[in-house]
């Protein structure tokens, strides 16, 4: 399926952004990040989520920068999430929650959102995807797509696999994760996802600002020649 059929977030308001950027605890713990975190909001506006993920690390020290973070997120548009903690989610008033294997179950972490904020789910196959649609999820991860240094010794499902994965068009928003560096969004949109989250890809360079705007590049070329392909055959 290509990235221009794949339908949009269906409950909050507002399109799913196609870049999700996320953390882990060494960045949460570093000094200075919330002014790179800022510069990351900034440069992907409204075509940018990021999401604080922590899972290390406590409660408090994630609220605290959900609630710093956010009315910079809200000035250019972009949105802010948390995994794992729905409870964050809620008393920081995020655009939504993302949980994974360690998280609460999909249904219940819905019924406590309610029907306004974003729920994301992690999965790994088709079958998990279909679950958390039933569940209420607005969008999934999938992953690992790609070899990548947070799963060592796992090989990735490909692209190959990523298309297989998707063949239900009842499906709801795939963003792929796991390796995928700029040159590989227009292997993984072509495959049917609609956007891609990425951890190392952003923060691992002296420039995340930088790395974002590369991102968002691609994507939008990517996305924009589908769209154009698609007028073409309807024509």
């Amino acid at each position: 399926m290509r990235p221009a059929d794949r339908a949009t977030a269906p409950r909050a308001s507002g399109p799913l952004p196609r870049l999700h950027v996320v953390t882990d605890d060494s960045l949460l713990a570093r000094g200075g990040w919330v002014a790179r975190a800022v510069d990351v909001l900034e440069a992907g506006g409204a075509d940018v989520c990021l999401h604080l993920r922590g899972p290390g690390t406590d409660g408090a020290t994630v609220h605290r920068l959900a609630v710093e973070l956010l009315p910079h997120a809200r000035r250019v548009g972009a949105r802010l999430v948390v995994n794992d903690r729905v409870d964050v989610a809620l008393t920081a008033s995020l655009d939504g929650a993302h949980v994974g294997g360690r998280s609460l179950p999909a249904a219940v972490a819905r019924q406590l959102l309610g029907p306004v904020r974003w729920l994301g789910v992690s999965c790994h196959d088709a079958a998990e995807i279909a679950e958390a649609r039933r569940g209420g999820a607005d969008y999934v991860f999938l992953g690992t797509i790609f070899a990548t240094p947070t799963h060592p010794g796992v090989a990735g499902m490909g692209l190959e696999g990523l298309a297989a994965s998707l063949a239900d068009r009842e499906s709801c928003p795939v963003i792929a994760i796991g390796g995928i560096d700029p040159a590989g969004v227009v292997g993984v949109l072509g495959a049917g996802a609609h956007g891609i989250a990425v951890v190392r890809g952003v923060w691992a360079g002296r420039d995340p600002a930088a790395a974002v705007r590369r991102y968002i590049d691609e994507i939008e070329r990517t996305a924009g020649a589908a769209a154009l392909e698609q007028k073409g055959r309807r024509s």
